[in-house]
């Protein structure tokens, strides 16, 4: 029996990763009473005595839960922005070729953002083809649900005296600073930050992230750019589904979903790119929970939902 703790688990990511597992035989879940909940001493045994600590925290808070695991061989996987970039952390995208052997044998993993995973998505299988320019500023929008603000944001959508306010999507981050960024570049091994321009919208959970791509971008046409895709997503969970239902793309398909359809539209000329996935699935509690079954040496898709059934 796998023991797993999740430090944070009272907040959205950290409790749909409870609800999850608590339902598998082969994991152990190790909680701590209301009351412990923030008590350091009582957290740092609590990783200690699990094979897995998911970290579902701040970034200040998820940085001190590392500091207290470094005497324990505990491997972590920490869904936080705080490690993101960090050398010693594997990067928890497993469809990235050759990320899935390391991250099997890491003790560290840093889970993607929700748009970066979006992102990355789209644009590392181009980049890793060598037919991305990748002095070129691209741009991208994101459409979330409003889920991936958590709790707060989540309670603020929810509110009755809010219906009116926000009953159209909102773009944010406007001052080109999200913090998605550096994993965005980093990752895909881009020279510039991606104009970026990430909207959430009222409903639950969903995700649809577009890149717009042109002769200036990429070296090759929309037909060798399908067939980049194809041939990169050969897995269950990514997969390649140029699938438009009468001519719209919606953001909320995959809600409730942990698998990711990836789609190319346009001309040789005006080329778009798009991800559609949930962003509480492969966007974060999805993408943790393969993770972890990926150091278990377990089939990845364990536990996930892949279809609308």
């Amino acid at each position: 029996m796998v023991k797993v703790f999740i430090d944070g688990s009272a907040g959205t990511t950290g409790l749909s990763i409870v609800n999850r597992l608590k339902t598998r035989d082969d994991i152990s879940l190790i909680f701590l009473d209301e009351d412990m909940r923030k008590d350091d001493k009582a957290r740092k045994q609590a990783i200690a005595e699990s094979d897995i600590t998911f970290l579902c925290l701040p970034d200040d808070a998820a940085k001190q839960a590392v500091a207290m695991a470094e005497d324990s061989d505990t491997v972590i996987i920490d869904t936080s922005t705080a490690h993101r970039v960090n050398s010693n952390f594997t990067y928890g995208f497993a469809e990235i070729h050759g990320q899935r052997e390391k991250i099997a044998k890491s003790k560290r993993i840093a889970n993607p953002g929700c748009h970066a995973t979006g992102f990355i998505s789209l644009i590392k299988p181009l980049s890793d083809a060598g037919v991305l320019n990748t002095d070129y500023t691209l741009s991208c929008f994101s459409v979330t649900g409003y889920s991936g603000g958590g709790k707060k944001m989540i309670a603020e959508y929810e509110a009755e005296e809010n219906a009116k306010k926000l009953s159209s999507p909102g773009m944010y981050a406007l001052s080109q600073t999200h913090k998605h960024l550096p994993e965005m570049m980093s990752v895909c091994e881009i020279n510039k930050p991606p104009v970026f321009c990430p909207i959430v919208a009222p409903f639950y959970s969903g995700m649809l992230t577009a890149v717009t791509l042109s002769p200036e971008a990429v070296n090759i046409g929309i037909e060798q750019i399908k067939d980049i895709y194809k041939s990169y997503y050969s897995g269950k969970i990514v997969k390649y589904n140029e699938n438009i239902n009468g001519g719209f793309l919606y953001s909320g398909t995959l809600s409730g979903r942990d698998d990711m359809e990836i789609g190319v539209y346009g001309n040789d000329d005006r080329i778009t790119a798009v991800s559609l996935f949930d962003n509480l699935g492969k966007g974060a509690c999805g993408s943790a929970i393969q993770n972890m079954n990926i150091v278990l040496g377990l089939p990845d898709e364990t536990g996930l939902k892949l279809s609308e059934e």
